[in-house]
This record gives structure tokens, sequence and C-alpha cells, in this order.
């Protein structure tokens, strides 16, 4: 079964030479993917220089147009499965094992890498966002996801084709909600750690970070009312 690591990334010259090394050490048998999403600064030269597996693109897309570049890339070269990881450094590359173990075990459509499967979310806004938006899902789909605002997601050869064949599916809890009910996806999640961001530059700034929790809910009921 084959797997593609894609990697989103703007403005990464800080962080996206020590992810894809430490990738490439720790989880040598994945390929991956770095989608320099049209960034100012010197991460599509550095990923050049280093002979890293790149698509450039031109223009900054966002993480979603970005995540849907790599979806393709995944589907038109026939991986099984795909998995989202940061630029920055926060995700793990051991974790990967055993999101694909646990897929593989489960047959699961997707698996989330969750920080909060046996560890107890903190108390802050952020969580408290978090929270609302898991809750949202609950009500809306019956599932319940601990993590739903995790970045580290492996999809399987179905879910593949789902991104890469429409234009509505973003890397955000209102696909997954949408995904579980109305395309009646299966979702597991598997405990993970996940650093602090090691350098670069965010896609959230904070004022984004509010305006993200404050849309998401919404977000998710217009997906399920209004998408097929």
């Amino acid at each position: 079964m084959s797997t593609l690591v894609i990697i989103p990334a703007y403005n990464e010259e800080a962080c996206i030479a020590r992810t894809v090394q430490e990738l490439r050490e720790q989880a040598p048998e994945y390929d991956y993917v770095v989608i320099n999403d049209g960034s100012r600064d010197s991460t599509a030269q550095i990923c050049r220089d280093l002979g890293f597996n790149l698509i450039d693109l031109p223009v900054n897309l966002g993480l979603t147009g970005a995540f849907q570049t790599g979806m393709k890339y995944a589907y038109m070269h026939g991986y099984d499965h795909a998995i989202q990881f940061d630029a920055d450094g926060q995700h793990v590359p051991g974790h990967i094992a055993d999101l694909v173990a646990t897929m593989d075990a489960t047959h699961a459509d997707i698996v989330i890498g969750s920080r909060f499967v046996t560890e107890r979310k903190p108390t802050s806004l952020r969580m408290l966002g978090s929270n609302l938006i898991a809750a949202f899902i609950r009500l809306t789909t019956g599932a319940t996801i601990k993590d739903p605002t995790s970045g580290m997601r492996l999809y399987n050869r179905s879910v593949i084709e789902q991104f890469a064949t429409r234009g509505d599916l973003t890397p955000e809890p209102e696909t997954l909600a949408f995904l579980i009910k109305r395309q009646h996806a299966t979702v597991v999640e598997r405990q993970v750690s996940m650093r602090e961001r090691a350098a670069g530059e965010s896609y959230f700034t904070f004022s984004k970070s509010i305006s993200y929790m404050a849309t998401t809910c919404s977000a998710i009921l217009f997906s399920l009312w209004f998408r097929r």
C-alpha cells in the first residue's frame, strides 16, 4: 500500500529543510511532495537546492488550494493513502506509520492524528473553539471527533479521489462533517503528539484564528444543507 505525504508550505524557509530531512530520516518508506504555495521567501529555492520533490505554485492559493494540489498529485500517481503534514515542524514523522496501521486495521476512510484520544484538552480559548466545533459535528452527524482541528489527517484512496475530482472540499472540519454525513465516510482517531511551530509564518494569524473558530461552525451547517 503506497502512501504520499503532502506538505503544503507558505513562507517556510526557516523550517522546510529540517522538516523534510527529518521525514526522510524517520519515515523513508513514504513518498512526499512539497507544495510551495506562492511563498515570498526562499522556500522553493531551498527545496530545489536540496533536491526535494516539489510542486511550485506561482501564486498563493491558500491552504485549501495547496492541499488540493497535493491530493490531485496523489490521485494521478495512484497512491492508496495520502496524509496532510505540516511544513513547520509540528507534526512528528514517526506517527505516520501508526496512522497507516490504524487505517489498514480498521478500514477507516480517514484517520486523524489526534492530540486528545488519551490526553485531556487544556483550558484555553482555542480549545473552547475546538470543543464548539466538535459539538457541531456531533450534533449534525452523530460522530464524536475529539480533535476536529488537527491538521494531521490520513485519507484513503476513495477520499483522495473526492478531493481530486471535486472543487468544493477543504482540509477543514466542515469537510469532515460533509464526508461523514453525505458520503458515509468512517473516521477513526489515533493519539499523536505535536510540537510547537519551530519558526516561519502560519497560515493563521491571531485574528484569522478567531474568525476561523467563529465561521467553521456555520460552514459545517452550510456544507450539510447545500452540498451533495
